[in-house]
């Protein structure tokens, strides 16, 4: 059934002039983006300052028509600043929003001229420019923090020796700060991700008209200049349709999400009672409804969760691009939610990553418990290779020895010198010297390991990425 649209709004929108008929009500919800682009109140007052400024320039207004428009608007950020501005029925969006008031405060006359030459289309697109580039700063300084914290700990809990895994298998001896620094090499190549999108991102669409350009001979390269970008993108047909650089932030955000899944998944398995290796801090734990022994990790749970959230954007915003005509289309309205929802997303997933991993305890007698013997079978096999063995034999040997460990159900390391000779004849007495996890890190000493140095090594390069 048809909305009745005797109470549709008709009049006060900025597209109207043509249009006899009103709009249907559920249509003008459906098309109205105040309700999240109102959160760019001030960088679409100083957008508007800065064109209005250029069009001075132009002799397109007067000095003093643009003295008092931008009086005029510096009065309509005071009250968003202090939570006063009124939205109307008919403000569809913070633009709208913003040049109605302007018109109420300076009269409609002189508010009427601000938008001479400009269309919404660059004007929504520079907001989101100006915006995210704002969070994209924020969100840096957010993951430097946490890699201070990784490489603070790393440094101050070297000695601490963990088996590590592949295949969720008992693999070889590692560091815990081997461990830690894997993911913070991840991190830090987000890092420096996000400052090469920043890059594309703080580019200027403004003056770029509805697609066509300006024909008042408006100076982009001043307003630019401006607001804070770093030059100007030099087609207009491309700058007002172009939501690349959202695309790229929602690719950016997954990859970064991913590497808080992983990090999260090892954490939530390494706090359990299976494993034990770490104590989660009950600022960022919860508890049961029914059974009083619990202590869930849910911040690490949710921090795995809301990477699907992220992923989720990615893809349905590329679906929502992928098969559109050049230039703008209303479709591109959809660019605005993902990206709002992907800055708060990741913005509270990197200060939730780093209030964990500042407040987790180690145990490292549980990491210690949980090394195991056959973590040296590489070393077993090792140990031969230096004495000329061929290592595709070697590693033969080696099996051989777990087998037999496993079959008289006795851990490796005790099995006498006389049983490993009965294996192969090449063992010597100091082979007992290689059953020794902190000679096994130590000895993966190239660049990378496991070895005091390596690790060292690695602290100082990561913080020379995130100095």
């Amino acid at each position: 059934m048809a909305t009745n649209k005797a109470n549709a709004p008709a009049a006060g929108m900025l597209w109207g002039g043509r249009f006899t008929g009103g709009i249907d009500p559920l249509m003008h919800q459906y098309n109205a983006s105040i309700s999240y682009d109102k959160l760019l109140y001030k960088e679409d007052i100083l957008g508007s300052i800065a064109f209005a400024r250029a069009n001075a320039k132009s002799g397109i207004i007067s000095d003093d028509e643009f003295a008092e428009i931008e009086r005029g608007l510096r009065e309509v950020l005071k009250e968003w600043e202090t939570d006063t501005f009124a939205i109307m029925p008919n403000d569809e969006d913070i633009h709208t929003a913003n040049e109605r008031r302007l018109g109420e405060i300076i009269s409609k006359d002189i508010a009427g001229k601000l938008h001479t030459g400009r269309s919404r289309n660059e004007q929504c697109v520079s907001d989101m420019r100006m915006w995210l580039r704002e969070r994209i700063r924020e969100i840096d300084n957010q993951l430097v923090a946490f890699l201070q914290v990784i490489t603070a700990r790393a440094e101050s809990e070297i000695d601490h020796i963990m088996p590590g895994y592949t295949h969720l298998q008992r693999a070889m001896a590692v560091r815990f700060s081997a461990w830690l620094l894997s993911f913070g090499f991840a991190f830090a190549s987000d890092l420096e991700r996000l400052r090469e999108t920043y890059k594309r991102v703080n580019k200027s669409p403004l003056g770029a008209g509805a697609l066509a350009g300006n024909a008042f001979n408006i100076d982009r390269d001043m307003m630019a200049k401006e607001l804070g970008f770093d030059g100007i993108l030099w087609n207009s047909m491309g700058a007002v349709s172009s939501r690349d650089f959202v695309t790229e932030f929602l690719q950016w955000g997954s990859i970064f999400m991913g590497h808080i899944s992983n990090w999260s998944q090892d954490l939530i398995l390494y706090c359990s009672s299976e494993f034990g290796f770490i104590a989660i801090a009950d600022a960022y734990s919860t508890g049961s409804s029914l059974m009083p022994q619990k202590k869930n990790p849910d911040g690490l749970e949710l921090l795995r969760g809301k990477s699907g959230r992220c992923f989720g954007q990615l893809a349905g915003f590329m679906m929502t691009n992928k098969a559109l005509t050049s230039t703008y289309n209303k479709d591109l309205q959809e660019s605005w939610e993902p990206m709002l929802d992907h800055v708060k997303t990741i913005s509270d997933s990197v200060q939730i990553a780093n209030g964990i991993l500042s407040t987790l305890t180690l145990r490292p007698e549980r990491m210690l418990a949980a090394l195991d013997p056959t973590l040296l079978a590489t070393d077993l096999a090792d140990f031969l290779v230096r004495k000329g063995v061929p290592f595709r034999e070697t590693h033969h040997i080696s099996g051989r020895v777990v087998a037999k460990s496993e079959e008289l159900g006795v851990p490796m390391n005790t099995l006498s010198l006389e049983q490993l000779k009965a294996i192969d004849n090449r063992f010597t007495d100091d082979v007992m010297d290689i059953f020794n996890y902190e000679t096994s890190v130590e000895s993966r000493s190239a660049k990378g390991g496991t070895s005091r140095a390596s690790v060292l090594e690695q602290i100082k390069v990561l913080k020379s990425i995130i100095s």
